[in-house]
């Protein structure tokens, strides 16, 4: 799939006041507090795919199942259905005159990074015929905690009355939320929810080599019932044809660029990690809100897993901001280690492996 172009700085859902152009913001003066309508109102694709269309996604002629995969989702949006009739003199949406129907339904595209699912993933939720307050989209830790700022009954109920639920980065990483959104999207998809997903593992493998997952089983493969697994395969397009990434720059190098760039924030990569650790990963896209540019100082090799994987919820953030990222110290092909490559976690730091180097090239204006 061919990257959509996109501008340097694109403004973020919602804002907070603009940063002195003369002195950097700081991410690590931040911590952002999020109330729970604003979780519930922002469920829809972020910047980066506010334009996606299936149109616009271009299949690799190389691989077949890239091309399928929109026929498919294309017939699955279609299938979604539009208004029904008038009741009491008011439009209702959708009006269900049966059970939802037996067996999946909901679509699982399974690959891996940078094949293009999450464009695919929002092209459904642009393409489903439905007003937007039926649908919503976001991330699998988005959704998380969603349930956790409303509760579970209220978030039931806040989204049982959508016709489609899409989640992206679909993983489990711990029991609870084995437990949690099992039951959470048997209730959703008995109201008549349908639901999509984009994820780096199979339905039946989530879990796997992160807990006990042959103790969750019945759960998983409770899940792995609800959809229809869909394989797309192919390499990352973030990097297909284009010129590598640039090196680090020196730490004056980003001090600099950061003074002359309106809108950016400057940090040292070790305070920001501190600084994770104290926010919620839920708050992440409100720490970067009216940010137009990241620059980091002394990026260096991170050895600890819970820090790792609280930096790829970061890196996600930027990305969807479509936020470009210029950094001095350890290139970002090297930040994770080699035995952290080869864990359960893996593809998640390939991910943000392939997104910081896509937002490193973004910042190449920036530096010049």
């Amino acid at each position: 799939m061919g990257a959509v172009s996109s501008p340097l700085s694109p403004g973020p859902v919602s804002h907070s006041a603009a940063p002195d152009t003369a002195q950097p913001a700081s991410l690590c003066g931040r911590e952002p507090h999020v109330p729970a309508e604003r979780l519930v109102a922002e469920m829809v694709p972020p910047p980066r795919f506010d334009a996606v269309r299936f149109d616009t996604y271009l299949p690799d002629p190389g691989q077949p199942s890239q091309a399928e995969a929109v026929r498919l989702l294309s017939g699955f949006a279609a299938g979604l259905g539009g208004a029904t009739a008038v009741s009491g003199g008011k439009k209702r949406w959708f009006r269900r005159e049966a059970a939802a129907p037996a067996g999946p339904s909901g679509v699982y595209l399974d690959g891996g990074y940078g094949v293009g699912k999450t464009h695919l993933l929002a092209s459904l939720w642009h393409a489903a015929p439905a007003p937007r307050e039926q649908k919503a989209f976001g991330t699998f830790v988005e959704l998380t905690n969603l349930v956790g700022a409303l509760g579970f009954q209220q978030a039931v109920t806040a989204l049982s009355g959508h016709r489609l639920l899409c989640i992206d980065e679909f993983e489990l990483d711990d029991p609870g939320d084995t437990v949690l959104v099992s039951t959470l999207l048997g209730k959703l998809a008995d109201a008549g929810v349908r639901l999509a997903a984009t994820s780096n593992t199979l339905p039946g493998k989530l879990g796997e080599g992160r807990f006990a997952a042959s103790d969750f089983m019945r759960e998983i493969q409770g899940l792995s019932a609800r959809f229809r697994a869909l394989r797309i395969d192919g390499e990352d397009y973030r990097h297909r044809g284009l010129p590598q990434a640039p090196p680090p720059y020196a730490d004056d190098e980003v001090t600099e660029a950061a003074h002359a760039t309106p809108g950016a924030s400057l940090d040292d990569f070790g305070a920001l990690l501190g600084h994770l650790a104290r926010v919620h990963p839920s708050r992440y896209g409100a720490l970067c809100d009216g940010i137009d540019a990241v620059f980091l100082r002394r990026v260096e090799p991170v050895t600890d897993q819970a820090t790792a994987l609280r930096l790829v919820v970061l890196a996600d953030r930027l990305y969807d901001r479509e936020v470009p990222v210029m950094a001095s110290g350890t290139p970002f092909d090297r930040i994770f280690s080699e035995e952290m490559l080869a864990g359960g976690y893996r593809k998640k730091y390939f991910r943000a492996i392939s997104r910081l180097t896509a937002l490193a090239r973004e910042a190449k204006p920036a530096a010049g």
